[in-house]
């Protein structure tokens, strides 16, 4: 499983977020550039990046910031949402060295525009599903979780069962940026029921949450065998130094303790 560490960009900083509120950013860094460096150095196998500023715009706004990203960490995959509405965007950004696509409220307004995404960039495109209240009654966010729509996060992850998708990136919108622990269960939920892979985000604040999620994930695994929980994003936890991210992913890279296996040939004891 794989901790990804996240860097949000809003007017060109390196910042953290409240629950997706613009109006409650928490800069890190002015240089994006110096955190990817620092992730890399502690081991990270991937960078989940966010161009805020275009998820609300509707459109890329740091893409300048997004490349030279890429162009310093050239052995590192990029996995990039924010603003990607059109397939003009997915190619500039493939062009730039960006490894996965995320999209997310373009796969909500017009599920198709994923499809053709998946046709034309095969094995570069995830889907960012965000959302509110569970998987199953809560419903999928978009524009920057400005809106709310009629999808729940199962319905959507259903759709797009068989276009293609690397994976699907569930944020639970209530503890993003919060620091109150993953919602394993609802990641969980999500993942036993879509046969795309499911990262999670949201929430981490200690290791705890890896190993956690960790469990769940090796649950699903041994009862489903595809799909699953295959990674999940930490931002606000590594900035503040609560989670060390070299440590987290040792932690995830580690196997589970084997529990014994009750002895099915066993003769019960005589009461």
């Amino acid at each position: 499983m794989l901790v990804i560490p996240a860097i949000d960009l809003k007017d060109g900083q390196c910042v953290r977020l409240k629950q997706g509120r613009m109006d409650a950013a928490t800069v890190f860094s002015d240089d994006p550039l110096l955190m990817a460096s620092r992730w890399q150095e502690q081991g990270a196998r991937c960078l989940h990046v966010v161009d805020l500023n275009g998820a609300f715009a509707g459109s890329p706004v740091n893409a300048e910031a997004v490349a030279a990203i890429v162009a310093a960490c050239p052995q590192l995959p990029v996995q990039l949402g924010g603003g990607i509405r059109d397939m003009q965007s997915i190619e500039f950004y493939v062009d730039c060295g960006v490894r996965y696509i995320i999209i997310g409220t373009q796969a909500v307004r017009q599920p198709a525009f994923v499809r053709e995404a998946c046709e034309a960039f095969p094995e570069r495109i995830m889907v960012g599903i965000d959302a509110v209240g569970g998987v199953i009654n809560g419903r999928v966010a978009t524009d920057g979780w400005a809106k709310m729509s009629q999808w729940t996060a199962v319905e959507l992850a259903e759709k797009f069962s068989d276009y293609g998708v690397e994976a699907i990136i569930y944020t639970d919108i209530s503890r993003d940026g919060m620091l109150r622990g993953v919602n394993v269960a609802a990641t969980a939920a999500l993942a036993s029921r879509s046969p795309v892979p499911i990262i999670a985000s949201g929430g981490i604040s200690k290791l705890a949450d890896i190993t956690a999620l960790k469990e769940a994930a090796t649950k699903i695994a041994s009862d489903s065998g595809d799909g699953g929980i295959i990674g999940v994003i930490t931002g606000r936890a590594i900035y503040e130094g609560l989670v060390d991210l070299a440590q987290a992913q040792r932690l995830a890279d580690e196997p589970l303790p084997q529990q014994p296996s009750p002895d099915l040939s066993a003769q019960p004891k005589e009461a």
